[in-house]
Order: C-alpha cells, then sequence, then structure tokens
C-alpha cells in the first residue's frame, strides 16, 4: 500500500503493458490522487492491467505542472496517498513531476519511487555500444542553430549519449550529429521499444542518416551515439607538459609521473630522461 503524505513516483510501461509491475498495479488501485500526463492513456493502462482506480485522478503535464503541484501538496497535507504517472517510463526524466518532486521536498513531504521501465536504459543495453559509462541529453532543440549550439560542446564528450526525438525530426538530428560528431561516429536508432513493431538500426551516422532519409521514421525514437576516442598526446606534448610542471615548481622526477598517470601510452621513467635530455 501507499502511505498517506508520501509523493509517490511510479514508472509506467513504455510500449508493452506486460511490463507493468505488482507494484505499479497496486499504487493505481490504492492511491487517493492520482496525478496522470494523459487522463486518457492512464484510462487505457488501466483496462489492460484490469487495475480497478477508486481514487481522483488529475492531469497533470508541462502545461500545467506549476498550477497543478499545488493540488498535490494540499492532497498530501491532508495525508492523502499521492502517485503521480506519465504516459511512459519515469516521471522527471523528459516527463513531468520534478517541479512536484522539488516542491514536495521543500515542504517537508518524503519522496518514494516505483521503478520500472526506462526507455533510456532498454535502447543502451540493446544498442550495442559500451554502456559503462553513458550521459542522458533528453531531447535535442528542434531549431537547427539551436541544436548545432547544444550538440557542439559533446564533440569530445567521451561517454556514450542517449538522446530522445521525434520519428520527424529523426533524420535531421542525425544528419546533424553525422556533421558534428563525424559521420564514422557509432550509433544506433533504437524505435518502438518493447513494442510489436521494435526496431534496433545500428551503423555508422552517415549509415543512419541513409537508413531514415530513405523512408518515413515511425514512432518513438532513442539515439544512443558511441562516445568520442580519447585524445592521444604526443610524446613531445607530454614532455613539454613535464618541463612546464617542474617549471611551476615540481620537482623533474614527480612531473614525470604525474604525467605518466593521465597517459598511460608513455612510461615515467622515459618521460623523466626525455624531459631530462631537453633541459640539459
Amino acid at each position: 500500500m501507499l502511505a498517506p503524505g508520501v509523493l509517490t513516483l511510479a514508472a509506467t510501461p513504455i510500449g508493452n503493458p506486460l511490463d507493468a509491475s505488482v507494484r505499479l498495479m497496486r499504487a493505481l488501485a490504492d492511491a487517493e490522487l492520482i496525478a496522470a500526463e494523459d487522463t486518457r492513456r492512464l484510462a487505457r493502462l488501466v483496462r489492460e492491467l484490469e487495475v480497478e482506480t477508486t481514487g481522483r485522478i488529475l492531469s497533470y503535464h508541462e502545461h500545467n505542472e506549476a498550477a497543478r503541484t499545488e493540488v498535490l501538496l494540499e492532497a498530501l497535507a491532508a495525508g492523502q496517498r499521492v502517485l503521480i504517472v506519465t504516459d511512459a517510463g519515469m516521471p522527471v526524466v523528459s516527463d513531468p513531476g520534478f517541479q512536484a518532486v522539488r516542491a514536495a521536498t521543500a515542504a517537508g513531504f518524503p519522496i518514494t519511487v516505483i521503478p520500472g521501465p526506462s526507455a533510456v536504459l532498454t535502447a543502451l543495453a540493446a544498442s550495442g555500444i559500451a554502456p559503462d559509462r553513458f550521459t542522458f541529453e533528453g531531447f535535442p532543440p528542434r531549431r537547427e542553430g539551436r541544436r548545432a549550439s547544444a550538440l557542439d560542446p559533446l564533440v569530445d564528450e567521451q561517454r556514450t549519449m542517449v538522446f530522445f526525438e521525434s520519428p520527424r525530426r529523426t533524420a535531421a538530428t542525425l544528419s546533424a550529429m553525422a556533421e558534428t560528431f563525424g559521420a564514422d561516429r557509432r550509433a544506433a536508432v533504437a524505435r518502438e521499444l518493447t513494442k510489436t513493431h521494435e526496431q534496433i538500426v545500428r551503423g555508422t551516422l552517415a549509415e543512419l542518416v541513409e537508413w531514415a532519409e530513405s523512408g518515413e521514421v515511425l514512432g518513438e525514437v532513442v539515439l544512443v551515439i558511441a562516445g568520442a576516442e580519447p585524445a592521444v598526446a604526443s610524446t613531445e606534448d607530454l614532455v613539454e607538459e613535464v618541463l612546464a610542471r617542474a617549471a611551476a615548481g615540481t620537482r623533474l622526477k614527480d612531473a614525470a609521473k604525474e604525467v605518466a598517470r593521465a597517459h598511460s601510452e608513455v612510461g615515467a621513467s622515459e618521460l623523466y630522461d626525455l624531459a631530462l635530455s631537453r633541459r640539459r
């Protein structure tokens, strides 16, 4: 059961209703107030899950989030069991809910989460691209200039990057990414995850641009982009760094060790010998 006076965030299926957790089903039945991004989508979900809701259902989306958050706080103050759900996946993550969490936290109300399906993690796991370190970038800006400005700072990002995108803008965004990150950068397009027509397309950004432009892209889309390869500094540059650290007051041998730790391709003793030779 949900606890009175506690704000609960619950992840909903991203496509397949059978992915709904038992906790989600119990929470939907137990909540006295359900804040839903789309009340029609919620109605369809509870029908599919054969769950009977008895609480009040409140529309809660990006256009009314600020005003409706006050309603949620009033319900929490009255000791009601309050639940937030969005159309798919986890509230707050590129979905409504953050304002409620921030306001409830400031007011001293507890927050709890019912975990579940995630388009970010599902796409990442299926992409074939390194998942050990990644960053979620949400939706790129719609306008070409703003999109380019958002992508430019990510050129040297070494972590795998995950984006959401509209199917209508997928081709244009992939093209912009190919121009910014390089046509040979590995990537994957995941669409309609967990649904009947699920598809994962893998390749270089150039290949994915060709795929996206060859036909209409349909359904919910997640883009997974490989991170940049680490830049390999030349031995000459590393020797210069050792000498610069030594000039700043670090012992030459210690400077060589510090630089070697940051650049494993060259040993400390080799850097020390080269720097010593240059100094002489």
